[in-house]
């Protein structure tokens, strides 16, 4: 079990086309605390990219803020991404949606050749260089591709965005349903989720999968 093993949480918005994917959100948190261990929340203070009407997918015109829109699903316990500080947790653990790419990063414009925000890089390279998990789920791997470099990620099934991360000297391996690739030289531990055709109790499964693979390298 956990044994007050303690998780950052970096969240992206509130809703799978502009921010967080909410099911794997709050999977990722039962999980963590289902085995024992306790998290942190935190998303950058900054814009969102877009705002998206989730029943019709349209673009809406009006502002949001990551950090506040995270929020929503943090119950209000969250904290700036600056005030992050690697020092202070076992693993860090990135749930996905559109946001990590889109908001995070720019993945969803520019693949590969994306930026990616500086205070997501500074916690990723933190945690990394402290050699301590780094958990991703989704989309969110891609995350771990560009800024490691040669990292061993899943992103499930799909050929272009795996053909995308392995342009970045990365290695995708195709998964199922929570199975979970470990990196065990960088300690990166990826799943898919969503990124495959997925019910809620497949989302659960993935981030309990995760979650208990991750404590094991604590």
């Amino acid at each position: 079990m956990g044994n007050n093993k303690k998780f950052a949480v970096i969240l992206s918005g509130s809703g799978v086309f502009d921010g967080s994917e909410i099911h794997e959100a709050v999977m990722t948190l039962y999980a963590i605390v289902k085995h024992g261990a306790t998290y942190e929340i935190f998303a950058p203070n900054i814009n969102q990219y877009h705002v998206i009407n989730h029943i019709d997918g349209s673009v809406m015109n009006e502002k949001r803020n990551v950090l506040i829109e995270s929020a929503r699903i943090a119950r209000g316990k969250i904290k700036p991404l600056n005030e992050f500080n690697p020092e202070l947790f076992n693993a860090l653990i990135i749930p996905g949606g559109y946001g990590v790419a889109k908001n995070l990063s720019t993945w969803a414009f520019d693949g590969p050749k994306c930026s990616v925000h500086p205070q997501v890089e500074a916690a990723i390279k933190g945690m990394h260089k402290l050699k301590k998990p780094i958990g991703a789920l989704c989309i969110a791997p891609v995350l771990l591709a560009k800024i490691i470099g040669n990292a061993t990620v899943t992103i499930g099934k799909d050929t272009s965005t795996a053909q995308a991360i392995e342009s970045l000297g990365a290695k995708h391996q195709p998964t199922g349903h929570a199975q979970v690739v470990v990196d065990e030289k960088n300690m990166l531990f990826t799943t898919p989720c969503y990124m495959l055709d997925a019910t809620i109790v497949d989302i659960s499964n993935g981030a309990k999968a995760v979650v208990a693979e991750i404590l094991k390298w604590i």
